[in-house]
């Protein structure tokens, strides 16, 4: 399964970013192999639904979650429509420590 993060950088000590279409990074990390993607967001510096352009930028790589900061209150129907589920995650946690998490949930 892939999982998609909204980070605020391009590493694993980023934190996750505290907006999901307007982070600066995406990272994609597949449970399968453990391969992790870091994608820079093209759609950062939209005015107007940086979200759905997100969403298309993510959806393209057939990710199942997404876990961000917040969410856009237009993008729950979208990825529900998507069948992709959205995780919040309000402590700003790093990408590496997400991904143990969730390395420990697949055990």
């Amino acid at each position: 399964m892939k999982i998609a993060m909204a980070s605020a950088g391009n590493s694993l000590e980023s934190k996750i970013d505290s907006s999901f279409g307007r982070c600066a990074w995406f990272v994609i990390y597949d449970t399968e192999n453990g391969a992790i993607e870091f994608i820079p967001n093209p759609n950062q510096g939209m005015e107007d639904h940086a979200g759905q352009a997100a969403v298309e930028l993510i959806t393209s790589r057939n990710v199942s979650k997404i876990i961000s900061g917040d969410f856009g209150l237009r993008i729950k129907p979208l990825l529900d429509s998507l069948n992709i589920q959205m995780i919040v995650v309000k402590d700003h946690k790093t990408i590496n420590h997400i991904i143990q998490l969730l390395t420990k949930e697949g055990k």
